[in-house]
């Protein structure tokens, strides 16, 4: 059956989705669950019309949904939010934006204002880590918007408000990240620069009436805003609230008692517009203004100011921000501000992933990753050195558009999407496991080791050639030996067919094969036999190797923020084995993306030195993490 007529049978299926009778509705459910299995579209490798009909009808019907929703149909409840989450299922197919590849499947109509006066965005990280690939979503789409769909100017500011938590290495390692993930600022700011400009602003509140000093204890005052009580400093008189503010000013012992609170509306329903901190005493000195200040405006308090002052049309941020819009927006009023526009899109969260840059921050610190840029890292260093393609990336970003959806997203088609751009391009070598590998004869090979030159990537010759060397004595990897039958005939990749005549083990258990022999079968069809078995002959230079793969760092798909790091953390997270390599291998350099049949993708970590392996990390494809 061709696709498009697999396409029209589960359109007509998807009345099966319609009773309200879940008696009715368990057989076809179950049916598409078991059809899930191992597949990410209903059709094919991409999505279509089945997957958006079938979606509409189980969305559509409150037993149906609410049946899936439990999530004990594992395959379907993952398919389910995968197209929530990658497509529109409310839109038909024929109506999705096409005009670039990167934002297919999600919409960027998303009806900002005011843009007919052009659009100014902003990326605004605090430089106190690296970029991780939440921040990388926020980038990439306040770049979107700017000088893709708009043709307007974004500017990447530095939200460098806490000496206490920020280092020039980090503000470095971001300008290059951005420059990495090929986001292009049109300037680049600090709000440290403004720092004279949030003073004078912030004693204008206090005379006007919209803000005051407070000394409350940090819990006290956490328990007062939960149960909505006024500070005791909340009406006390304005001279007072600026003399205190004048302590903080000079880092005395006094002033760092004190801080300064916006005075907005204790009695709200949104705990944001519960009179926030907008100043804090800190004499750490800072790095880039040293120790010329000594109290620093809160992100709360800067960012609607800083982005007024600067142009910014429109503040693009998470919804974690949902609640923060009207005090924005009560700071923009107040201050008599130049407007902004607020729009919030769901941050990306993925399963079994630490996202909290403070949480980040101690696997560091306690020696529990090699780094920031850790293979097992969610930061844009860290996947990277895994091995993802920036094109991949800022395709898959792109793809889940500015969406409010929040959901919670499996990494399976994060790689997946990577290996449509690796596996055209990556080489194809070849590697056996040194652990128990086994020595083998081949009888009817040339007497003497014989090299042919071969395509790297038989679809692409483009890649250029590699050396296979043809000899008596080649290795083969010990589950492969394990396998064979004797007198079964195998396919030796690169060469040929060859049938096994000899199998010995070593040491009693009979599991363990320590030799065997094989005949040259040539003429033998390759296509009849089930075993396509990869070797190397050991009459070349091999390259010692190093195969690394990962898994995650916790064991929990969804943390919750009470969890305790140590309780969720994953012990056993790296898996390293070492291996030969074919001799073409000693020339791959770091960075390089390649193939080691029946192995897997895997990036070059270290490259080949006289005295020391080469490193390499596996790459996954979207099958497993």
């Amino acid at each position: 059956m061709d696709r498009q007529s697999q396409i029209k049978e589960w359109q007509g299926r998807a009345q099966a989705f319609e009773p309200l009778d879940l008696k009715k509705l368990q057989q076809p459910i179950g049916e598409l669950d078991n059809h899930l299995t191992l597949r990410s579209y209903i059709v094919g490798h991409e999505v279509s019309d089945a997957d958006l009909e079938v979606w509409k009808a189980l969305r559509g019907n409150r037993v149906a949904f609410g049946y899936i929703k439990g999530g004990a149909l594992v395959n379907l409840w993952r398919w389910f939010n995968f197209i929530a989450e990658t497509e529109d299922p409310t839109i038909e197919q024929s109506n999705k934006p096409t005009k670039e590849a990167a934002d297919e499947g999600a919409s960027y109509d998303i009806g900002l204002q005011g843009t007919e006066n052009g659009v100014v965005t902003r990326f605004p990280p605090e430089p106190s880590g690296y970029l991780h690939i939440g921040h990388a979503k926020a980038a990439l789409l306040n770049d979107y918007f700017a000088h893709k769909k708009y043709n307007g100017k974004m500017i990447l500011r530095f939200d460098d408000t806490n000496p206490s938590k920020e280092k020039e290495e980090y503000q470095d390692a971001i300008v290059e990240d951005c420059k990495l993930l090929g986001v292009k600022p049109d300037q680049v700011t600090y709000t440290s620069d403004y720092f004279q400009d949030l003073y004078d602003r912030c004693v204008q509140m206090i005379k006007d009436g919209h803000a005051y000093a407070d000394d409350t204890a940090q819990e006290q005052m956490r328990d007062e805003r939960e149960k909505r009580v006024e500070s005791s400093h909340r009406n006390a008189p304005v001279k007072d609230s600026l003399a205190h503010f004048e302590e903080m000013k000079e880092g005395t012992e006094e002033g760092l008692k004190w801080a300064i609170r916006a005075k907005i509306d204790m009695s709200s329903n949104n705990g944001a517009m519960r009179d926030p901190v907008i100043y804090r005493c800190n004499p750490e000195p800072h790095h880039r203004t040293g120790s010329t200040w000594k109290i620093y405006p809160t992100y709360d308090f800067a960012c609607p100011v800083v982005d007024s002052v600067e142009g910014i049309t429109h503040a693009l941020r998470t919804t974690e921000y949902n609640d923060r819009d009207p005090q924005y927006q009560w700071f923009i009023k107040v201050l008599k501000l130049r407007g902004v526009y607020n729009w919030n899109f769901a941050r990306m969260n993925f399963i079994r992933t630490l996202l909290s840059k403070r949480k980040l921050t101690k696997l560091v610190d306690a020696g529990i990753v090699w780094g920031w840029d850790d293979p097992r890292m969610a930061t844009v260093r860290g996947i990277r050195r895994r091995g993802m393609t920036i094109p991949a990336l800022q395709e898959f970003i792109l793809k889940q558009g500015p969406s409010k959806n929040i959901n919670t997203m499996d990494w399976t088609t994060f790689w997946a999407t990577n290996k449509k751009y690796i596996d055209p391009v990556a080489g194809r070598y070849t590697a056996v496991v040194k652990a128990d590998c086994v020595k083998c004869i081949v009888t009817g090979a040339p007497e003497a080791p014989q090299t042919e030159e071969k395509d790297l990537h038989a679809k692409n010759a483009e890649l250029g050639k590699k050396k296979v060397v043809y000899s008596k004595n080649v290795l083969l990897d010990q589950v492969d030996a394990q396998s064979f039958a004797e007198d079964e005939e195998i396919t030796l990749m690169n060469w040929g067919n060859a049938i096994v005549r000899k199998k010995q083990y070593s040491g009693t258990d009979q599991q363990t094969v320590s030799t065997l022999e094989l005949e040259l079968h040539l003429q033998g069809d390759v296509k009849k036999t089930s075993k396509k078995i990869t070797w190397l002959s050991e009459d070349q230079d091999l390259v010692p190797i190093t195969l690394y793969d990962f898994d995650y760092l916790i064991t929990k798909d969804k943390p919750d923020p009470e969890d305790k790091l140590e309780d969720i953390l994953n012990h056993d997270t790296e898996t390293k084995v070492e291996a030969v390599a074919d001799c073409n291998v000693a020339a791959l350099k770091e960075d390089d993306i390649v193939q080691f049949d029946r192995k897997g993708f895997f990036r070059i970590d270290r490259a080949f030195k006289q005295g020391e392996s080469v490193v390499a990390f596996q790459i996954p494809t979207g099958k497993k993490m």
